[in-house]
């Protein structure tokens, strides 16, 4: 069972007294378990209830609407990625999804920029939902400030001041967002790998979940399912936070399982993202923290975490995506980045 937090004291006054005891039980929680459920967000159920019905909305859609905006046609990793098309662990995931990033234009790139430049960029959107676009965006408004929230205690609780983190969230935050379909699969010689056993790389993951079980995570050398609650979501920490404090904090790995025969799950993952430059070099803990610190780095010397969030997070996406990898960065390799 995962622990439950409850943030509202924090946003009211973070200095108060009952703040300071949500910053003691974050710090706990991000150590141990590095899972939780999270409420008093004040993100509204009515907008939660819109983003997962939009979401089905979209994913009821013709194939061929969906995948005339496919990924492959996006030098920023925006757009519809198609069932069984990514693997995790050499096994092939059985889920399909939409990535949405900042909406912007594309930037103007020059051979002196640095690769992950390309990130930004515009989102594509299905053209016969056009109500899609405004509902994720104001879902991903009410969202953005929890992110710094968690982010601004965090700092706290590790000894530094709230602001530690501010000038590598803002201004312009590289957030992403993944809607994400669970399918069922076919009864006979299906793996049962909706996505595989993996950590997340970068900072914090907030999802939102329907009410279909499917994530697992790993407890003590145990998967432990992680229902849905209403009014919460489920916070991970990503590899760059665990990097960032020696392993103080913890990102800890999970997978999702298909759902049984006639149902699908959908999830909303909210990724509360730095600007693309920004760089978490290791901090300095204090001396109780420093000394049950279990080393940041990944285990992994083929998969690095890198101290720059857009070489790491270009990092990711290249290997998930190599079509546009071969499209878009056929120029760059992954030891030149950093």
């Amino acid at each position: 069972m995962l622990p439950e937090l409850d943030i509202s004291e924090y946003l009211a006054n973070p200095t108060s007294t009952n703040a300071t005891q949500f910053i003691d039980l974050l710090l706990e929680t991000c150590h141990g378990p590095g899972f939780f459920y999270l409420k008093g967000h004040g993100v509204s159920d009515d907008l939660n209830h819109d983003a997962l019905d939009i979401a089905n909305q979209f994913f009821a859609l013709p194939s061929t609407e969906r995948e005339a905006i496919a990924i492959g046609g996006s030098a920023g990793f925006r757009g519809y990625t198609l069932l069984k098309s990514e693997r995790t662990n050499g096994q092939v995931d059985w889920r399909d999804q939409l990535d949405i990033g900042p909406e912007e234009s594309a930037p103007e790139y020059t051979l002196n920029d640095q690769p992950w430049t390309r990130l930004r960029g515009p989102n594509q959107w299905p053209a016969s939902l056009p109500a899609m676009s405004g509902t994720i965006n104001n879902w991903m408004l009410q969202m953005q400030p929890v992110g710094l929230a968690l982010m601004r205690a965090l700092a706290v609780g590790l000894g530094q001041d709230a602001d530690f983190f501010d000038s590598r969230m803002t201004p312009e935050p590289y957030t992403r967002v993944k809607i994400i379909r669970y399918p069922a699969q076919p009864e006979q010689g299906g793996s049962g790998q909706g996505l595989g056993l993996h950590n997340d790389s970068g900072i914090i993951t907030m999802i939102l979940q329907d009410s279909i079980p499917g994530l697992q995570v790993m407890s003590e050398g145990t998967l432990v399912d992680v229902e849905s609650r209403p009014g919460t979501l489920v916070v991970n920490l990503g590899e760059m936070l665990q990097a960032a404090t020696n392993g103080y904090l913890r990102a800890t790995a999970h997978q999702v399982v298909s759902p049984p025969p006639g149902q699908q799950r959908i999830s909303i993952a909210y990724f509360v993202n730095p600007r693309l430059d920004a760089r978490f070099e290791p901090l300095t803990l204090p001396e109780p923290l420093a000394a049950v610190a279990r080393g940041g780095q990944n285990a992994d010397s083929e998969n690095p975490v890198y101290p720059t969030f857009g070489v790491n997070t270009l990092k990711t996406r290249m290997r998930s995506h190599p079509d546009v990898t071969a499209r878009f960065y056929a120029d760059v390799t992954l030891d030149d980045l950093d």
